[in-house]
């Protein structure tokens, strides 16, 4: 399934999600989709996206390993059905904005928690997933700086 799509099936889980074991069970997933989607772009992706997306796989995999909170069935892990990125802007558009989603859940599940572990956990997670983000906003930049550079290049040409 393409990033997009998986990007979107996590935000529908993640708006649906009801108690504090299914927002951190669905923050989890993001960060496992976030820590795939890097290492494709850092494989496969533009070559000067690969250094942050070597960055995003690193942070997104701390995300991962802070919440804790596997699915149950592998089958269930939405990162394993990651097979293409589509178009590099609109995935790392929609990678953004779901994670974006997952710091603001965990900061509503860390202002209500009544011990100081899963306060500090989602406080943990909460600062993978701003670090992420910002990982995909720099290769956002990345890529809107190589456009340009083309867009100059070919009409100083012209």
């Amino acid at each position: 399934m393409d990033a997009v799509r998986l990007i979107g099936a996590s935000r529908r889980a993640l708006a649906g999600s009801g108690d504090t074991v299914e927002v951190v069970a669905e923050a989890w997933q993001a960060q496992a989709l976030a820590q795939a989607i890097g290492s494709r772009f850092a494989v496969s992706g533009p070559p000067e996206l690969r250094g942050e997306a070597l960055g995003l796989t690193e942070l997104a995999g701390r995300g991962c390993g802070v919440l804790d909170a596997p699915p149950r069935d592998m089958a269930d892990l939405r990162a394993a059905q990651l097979t293409e990125l589509g178009d590099a802007r609109e995935s790392l558009l929609c990678l953004g904005g779901l994670l974006g989603e997952v710091g603001i859940a965990l900061v509503g599940i860390a202002c209500a928690a009544d011990d100081q572990g899963r306060y500090w956990q989602c406080m943990e997670a909460i600062d993978a997933a701003d670090e992420s983000r910002d990982r995909v906003l720099e290769m956002l930049r990345r890529l809107a700086a190589r456009d340009q550079g083309v867009v100059e290049r070919g009409s100083a040409t012209g």
